[in-house]
This record gives C-alpha cells, structure tokens and sequence, in this order.
C-alpha cells in the first residue's frame, strides 16, 4: 500500500489564535512572510524536472526534390492556390464550406477546449479561496437520572474563509501548462490541417463533376453523329449499296456510346451529392448550381514549391504532430515531478458570535496558517512507472511525428511525378485527338461518296471518342495531380478562422425552474 510521511511546520494552537496577542500576531505574520518567501523563490527560480524539448528533432531529409520539375521556390505563394484554377464558382464553394463544413466545426471546437484547459492547468499556479457561512438556532440539554437541566435557546452565526496553495518548488505544475500549451498548439495546427483537406476535396470533387459533365456532353455529342453515320448506313442499305452487318454495326456503336451517359450520370450525381456534405448541406445542396456545365478547371502553373525541411512549418499534419512531440516530453516533467516533496501553504480565518454584529470583533476572530510538506516514501514504484509511460508516449509521439513527415515527404515526390507525366500524357492525347478528328472528317466524305468502307468510318469515329474522352480524362487528372500537390505542400485558408464562437450557444443557463425533458 503506499504511504506518504507529512510533515507540518508547528503553529501556535486553535486557542491561542483564539485569542491573539500582539507578539503571536507578529509571529505568525513573520511565518507567513517566510512561506511567501519560499512560494517566491520558487516561482523566480523555475526550477523544473523532467528532459526540456530543444525544438524539432533534426532528421535527414534532402536538401532537394527528386521530380524536376517547372515549380520552382519563390514563384508566389501557396495561400488561396484555388484562385490558380480560375472558377468563380469553385471560389464561392471553398469559401462556403470554409463556414458551414461539420469536420472544421468539430476541429474549432477541439481548439476551444485545449485553450480552456489551458486556463484551468494554469489555475494550479494560483491559491483556492473558499468561503462558508451559516446561521443555526440552538439549545442544548444536560441530565442526570435526578433532574434534567435544559439552556435557553441561542442563535449562533458562523463565518470562515480556507485557502490551500501548492508551491510549484519543482515545476510540476509548469509542466503540466506546458504540455497543455503545446496541446492547444497542435489542436490549432489540426484546425488547419482539417482546412487544408477540406478545401483539396471541395476542389478534386468539383474538377470531377465538371470532367463528368464534359464527358455526358462529348458522349452526346458522338452519339449524335454516329446515329447521322447509321442513317447514311441504312440509306445505303435500302439503296442497294450497303449490307445488314454495316448497319448493325452502326447501330452499335451509337448504341454503345449513349450506353455510358447514365454511367456517367451516376458518377456526376455521387460528386455533387458529396460537395452538398462538404458544404455542410443535404446532398442536394449544391445542385442547383452545378446544373449548369462549364470547363473543367484549367490550373495556371507552376505551384511555387518549399523545400523538403520547409514541410516542418508549411504542413499542418506534420506542424502538430511535432506540438504532440513537445507535449509527450512536457508530461514526462510534470510525471517525475510527483516524485518529489509538495510542499502547501494552507490557512484560514473563521468568526462565530451570538449576534451578527458581533462577528467583526477581534474577539470573535480565530485564525491558522502554515505550511505543510508532503514527501512521497513507498508506493511500490508508481510513480517510477508513471514516469517510464510518459516516456513511452514520447517515444510514441517521436515515431508518428517521423512517419508523418515520411508521409508528407512521399506525398508531394507522388504530386510532383504524376502532374508533371500528366502534362506530357495530355500533350500527346490533344496530337492524337486533333489527328483522329481529321481522320474522322476524311474518312466519313470518302464513304458518302463510295471512296471508303464503312469500316474505316466506324474505325475513325470509335478512335475518335476513345481519344477525345481520354484528353477529358487527363485534363482532369492534372487539375486533381495539381491539388494534390497544393494540398502535400500545406496549402490552405490564409485568413484568420474565428474559434470563439460556440457552434451551439446555451441561454437561460443561471438558476432556473428545470423543464420537463422532452
């Protein structure tokens, strides 16, 4: 069982504060001027346990990206990279979900509580004052087996104030501000991260919608033509020109195309449903403004690029995991700090009379003051291994604050190749695309005019689609790969978010008649 061994620093008794003189005033006042003394001393001292956090810890990271690319440092900035896509539309959306989205609401809240714990950790530096008071009305009774003898009712009135304060002589205290600082720290810099991958998914979804928009309108498109193409197919059927396998395979094709407008009509209503959640909406939220096609989004290059060691400050993730990090080794100080002597200064001043207008009289007054020290002797290792857990939990908070940049490290090399392949790859499908529409065009003259076989118009059309919703497709990877990229280097809300504000705001919290639940 542990057990502690208290030792207090001896005062005059109850009964002579009952009554004090003016030497055992100057007494106490003399022992409580040392305990200021002391409390004083360990405030300006600082003396504290536990390792102290250096900063970052220096890992290897390379001085340089290994994707050479046209992104170069000091080429702008990375706040409101949206603005680079050029989508009047798509700005209004960010800066909506910004306002409305659950996940950033939830992110504010926890930044909320991590400042107010905060304040209440920092109370521990501080003295606690309770005060009581009371009125009773009293008669007492003495009696024997002869005669009973009974006082005359009294009233008596009571008053009193306690206070207890802990000196921090080892810091504990301050250690525990400080992880709870650093806590706040990293709830902030999980504000930002939730920021950061908001406004990258308001984004990828939005580009999506648009590139299913513009693969519903190229599909209609085709079909129209390949349906011209059937009918020139069954004119030359019924003219004697044409056969039947010609002809269905016109039919076909047409058939084959108009068969991915609903695919795709899924998909775009998956994409919108998803921006109406991000909005914090119903589903359908967005809807009515997306019912309108337009572009995908075209981003302006390059993105100005940090280097490796700048993710440190320009990733939100990596940012809080490094205040976990610092947090983890704060407890370990406030951890060894049980280990040590608690030293507290408690006191109190009570009065009690038989008349209200008594209790201010300096006859009436009793007081105690002084100091006490509790010294930790056996608890069978608990406290030690108190200790070794919140060194564990460091060493854990190490190990996720260097996956985290790994991560983020992987993140943008990834970003970085597959926007700069995507570029090259959209190149080459808008050459193949101009070269098949050219095909296309020729082919279909030389068949109305019996110069060509229908194989090679239903060949040119099908390449003809193939390649056009293919460059559709690359068009909007690259504008997803260009997102990516913002959102591996940090990029997010430049703007101040306003934490203060409660999501729900509680009225008619003082004392009230309580109504019945419902």
């Amino acid at each position: 069982m542990p057990s502690h061994l208290s030792v207090e620093i001896p005062l005059p008794s109850a009964k002579e504060n009952r009554h004090p003189t003016p030497r055992l005033l100057r007494e106490v006042l003399s022992r409580a001027g040392v305990c200021l003394a002391l409390i004083l001393s360990g405030s300006l001292a600082g003396c504290a346990v536990g390792p102290d956090y250096a900063g970052p810890p220096r890992l290897d990271l390379p001085s340089h990206w290994i994707t050479k690319t046209a992104a170069r440092r000091g080429a702008g900035t990375l706040d409101r990279w949206w603005l680079r896509l050029r989508d009047p539309l798509l700005n209004r959306l960010i800066e909506q979900a910004v306002e409305a989205n659950p996940d950033v609401a939830k992110a504010k809240a926890v930044v909320r509580e991590a400042r107010a714990t905060v304040q209440q950790t920092s109370a521990g530096l501080f003295p606690s004052v309770s005060g009581s008071a009371s009125v009773t009305d009293n008669k007492t009774s003495s009696g024997s087996a002869s005669a009973v003898v009974d006082s005359a009712p009294y009233t008596l009135h009571q008053a009193s104030f306690d206070s207890s304060w802990e000196l921090d002589l080892f810091g504990g205290t301050q250690r525990s501000i400080e992880a709870a600082a650093r806590g706040a720290q990293s709830a902030e810099e999980d504000l930002r991260d939730s920021l950061v991958t908001l406004i990258g998914d308001v984004a990828a979804y939005y580009v999506e919608a648009r590139g299913y928009q513009t693969r519903i309108a190229l599909a209609q498109r085709t079909a129209v033509s390949q349906r011209d193409t059937e009918k020139l197919t069954r004119s030359k059927y019924e003219a004697g020109s044409g056969n039947a396998v010609d002809l269905a395979k016109a039919t076909a094709q047409a058939a084959s195309t108009e068969a991915n407008v609903p695919t795709y009509q899924t998909a775009l209503a998956a994409d919108i449903h998803r921006l109406g959640i991000l909005l914090g909406r119903p589903p359908d939220g967005v809807a009515s403004l997306m019912a309108r096609s337009a572009p995908v989004p075209a981003p302006r290059m390059p993105l100005p690029t940090v280097l490796p060691a700048d993710l440190l400050m320009s990733r939100p993730d990596v940012a809080s995991a490094e205040r976990k990090l610092a947090q983890a080794t704060a407890k370990i100080g406030a951890a060894e700090a049980d280990r040590y002597p608690a030293v507290s200064l408690t006191g109190s001043v009570g009065t009690s009379a038989l008349r209200a207008g008594d209790l201010a009289k300096y006859s009436s007054v009793s007081w105690s003051v002084g100091p006490s020290v509790t010294v930790p002797v056996f608890d069978a290792g608990k406290r030690l291994a108190t200790v070794k857990i919140a060194e564990a939990q460091r060493d854990q908070a190490f190990a996720t604050f260097h996956s985290t940049l790994l991560t983020a490290l992987e993140d943008v090399e990834n970003a970085l190749v597959s926007l700069s392949q995507e570029r090259v790859r959209a190149a080459k499908l808008a050459e193949a695309a101009k070269n098949y529409r050219e095909a296309a065009k020729l082919s279909r003259s030389l068949f109305e005019t019996g110069s060509a076989s229908f194989i090679d118009v239903l060949d040119a059309e099908r390449s003809l689609y193939s390649a056009e919703d293919s460059l559709i497709q690359s068009k909007v990877s690259a504008a997803k790969d260009y997102i990516s990229l913002a959102k591996a280097l940090g990029g997010g809300w430049a703007d101040p978010v306003d934490v203060s504000t409660p999501t729900i705001v509680d009225t008619n919290t003082g004392p009230h008649v309580r109504e019945a639940q419902k």
